[in-house]
């Protein structure tokens, strides 16, 4: 069985615009040491994460601890929305959630963020077959990956988990079908666009 588990992000400056090299907040750092206490006590011994560095951050002082490597994965990587900025986001967002090919220009549908994000995942599954594993992600990432598996995993699914930075959910994996999920960490913090 292969364990994963999904890490998104601790909370960010979203005052920095930029989604690539937005940091983490001072809280957000503070959060990393839950994030690695639970990765060690789960014997990862593999991690993947998203190229922005806020999800490389998130894993990183756990990566410190163990002197593992972050294998930075490109198609990991947060949703491209297009250089929407506005207040109504989540109405966009939702509309996306709605109809999984609706982008705007320049933007990514969740179907293309899906299907870039699974592809990743197939492939460390099969090359990590038997191990447990840590994917630093984002939320809408996470999301769309969690859709593949239990479709039931919505807009409404998602706004739940909009709020919680870090979030931890492992899938257990027999070949590449999950065959059980759990929570492992939540650390409530307040989205703010």
């Amino acid at each position: 069985m292969t364990k994963v588990y999904f890490v998104r992000h601790a909370q960010s400056d979203n005052t920095v615009r930029d989604s690539r090299s937005r940091p983490l907040t001072d809280e957000g750092k503070n959060d990393t040491r839950s994030v690695a206490e639970l990765l060690k006590s789960r014997n990862v011994g593999f991690i993947a994460s998203s190229p922005y560095i806020r999800a490389i951050d998130t894993v990183g002082l756990y990566s410190l601890w163990t002197g593992l490597n972050v294998n930075i994965y490109e198609d990991l990587r947060e949703r491209n929305a297009g250089g929407w900025h506005g207040d109504r986001f989540f109405d966009f967002i939702e509309r996306q959630w709605a109809d999984f090919d609706y982008h705007i220009e320049d933007g990514e549908s969740l179907r293309e963020v899906q299907e870039r994000n699974i592809q990743v995942l197939i492939k460390l599954l099969s090359e990590h077959e038997g191990e447990n594993i840590a994917v630093a992600t984002h939320g809408t990432a996470l999301s769309t990956m969690l859709n593949y598996y239990y479709p039931r995993f919505d807009f409404e699914c998602f706004k739940k988990i909009v709020n919680f930075m870090p979030f931890v959910i492992r899938l257990d994996f027999e070949g590449d079908m999950p065959v059980d999920y759990q929570i492992e960490l939540i650390i409530h913090k307040e989205y703010r666009n």
